[in-house]
């Protein structure tokens, strides 16, 4: 890992990503992009002006690069090196191009859910970026003095779609030395037996050098109830799933048990891209 993107909007919650963000710089010797969207109305950017006239523009582009040195002053970020970016575009969008033209390994960001009628309407910036973005995402809730991971809860339904995300989480887990706790949830309406779940789980793993896991069956009212409810129990420091990036009717329809994580959890969730 060599790069690490936080978006940030200068939050309280940016600012736990970006102290995140830093305690891994220093430990693994990455790279930090801050990156701040100035999003601004489509009918100001309809004007025929590039957004970088604008009076607005401007005035908010001084003030975030005011933020940022404001930020790059604090002791977090005195051992690592990082750059700012200032840019126009709709979030979500911006990050993706972001990440791409910089060859980012991993994007932070802060968050502090969603719930209720913005969940449903609106959503969190997190909640969106899981589902579209390439790029694994660590989606951190709270301030970590000392973000280290050594319990890590990989919760899957272990079909073969399933298995290049696996590998991520085998990358990040030896980065951390932590151990992996292999998690297949079983509900009323898609339900294993113990041992058909096992065997399901030991030919998804099967040619894996990766030695330091557990493998679980938990049983639960919904998939996102055990996964909480399991990661809860065993104190785990991190949650992983896979996503699918559904979008549109299918995604409202369905919804996404990655994104329903990313809103409920009190602890932080990486997601990867199949």
């Amino acid at each position: 890992m060599k790069k690490i993107l936080v978006p940030t909007d200068f939050s309280k919650e940016a600012e736990n990503a970006i102290k995140v963000a830093a305690q891994l710089g220093e430990k693994h010797g990455c790279e930090l992009i801050l990156l701040h969207m100035l999003d601004l109305p489509l009918v100001q950017l309809n004007a025929g002006s590039a957004p970088a006239d604008l009076p607005e523009a401007v005035y908010f582009m001084k003030l975030a690069h005011k933020q940022f040195e404001d930020i790059m002053n604090q002791p977090f970020l005195q051992n690592v090196t990082v750059t700012e970016m200032v840019d126009f575009h709709d979030i979500n969008t911006g990050i993706k191009e972001v990440s791409k033209a910089h060859d980012i390994d991993l994007i932070i960001m802060g968050s502090h859910g969603a719930t209720g009628l913005k969940e449903m309407f609106i959503g969190s910036n997190a909640e969106k970026l899981v589902r579209t973005s390439d790029i694994p995402v660590l989606v951190i809730k709270n301030e970590h003095e000392n973000f280290n991971i050594e319990e890590f809860v990989f919760a899957s339904d272990f079909e073969n779609d399933n298995k290049e995300t696996f590998k991520q989480a085998v990358k990040l887990a030896e980065m951390f030395n932590a151990k992996i706790h292999l998690l297949m949830v079983n509900t009323v309406s898609n339900f294993k037996t113990t041992a058909s779940a096992k065997v399901k789980i030991q030919d998804f793993i099967k040619g894996t050098t990766f030695t330091n896991y557990t493998i679980n069956i938990y049983n639960d009212e919904t998939a996102e109830k055990g996964i909480l409810n399991f990661s809860h129990i065993i104190d785990a420091d991190l949650i992983g799933i896979s996503t699918h990036g559904r979008q549109g009717i299918a995604h409202f329809l369905n919804g996404s048990l990655s994104e329903d994580l990313v809103n409920h959890a009190k602890r932080p969730v990486i997601t990867f891209k199949i």
